[in-house]
């Protein structure tokens, strides 16, 4: 997966893109379809916000994360898409599958 970090009044560190490149990695885990990811850190006032779009097959995920601490702000971000990447791939792979909504061939007999 390619990943693009870029900051909005902050400096951008390599320790802040080796931080976002080791929780985005875990997302990789879930869902290989996942082709790129922009990552933007911003700082307003006393609030450190993360937010990303990850593109994937069938649309893009979007999540931001506002919290006093970057790397918390990036934690928060990292678990939103993942569990958004998880409801994602449910929804491809699982489509009707389940069987509730079929009708027994038997049924009228």
């Amino acid at each position: 997966m390619q990943l693009d970090v870029s900051g909005h009044h902050v400096d951008v560190s390599q320790a802040l893109k080796k931080y976002v490149k080791s929780k985005f990695s875990r997302l990789k885990r879930h869902f290989d379809i996942a082709t790129h990811a922009h990552v933007i850190l911003t700082v307003q006032k006393l609030d450190q916000k993360a937010e990303a779009t990850v593109y994937v097959s069938g649309g893009n995920l979007f999540a931001d994360a506002v919290d006093e601490d970057m790397y918390a702000a990036i934690d928060a971000l990292a678990d939103k898409l993942d569990r958004q990447l998880k409801r994602h791939k449910e929804k491809l792979t699982d489509h009707h599958r389940s069987g509730r909504g079929s009708k027994p061939e038997n049924e009228g007999m």
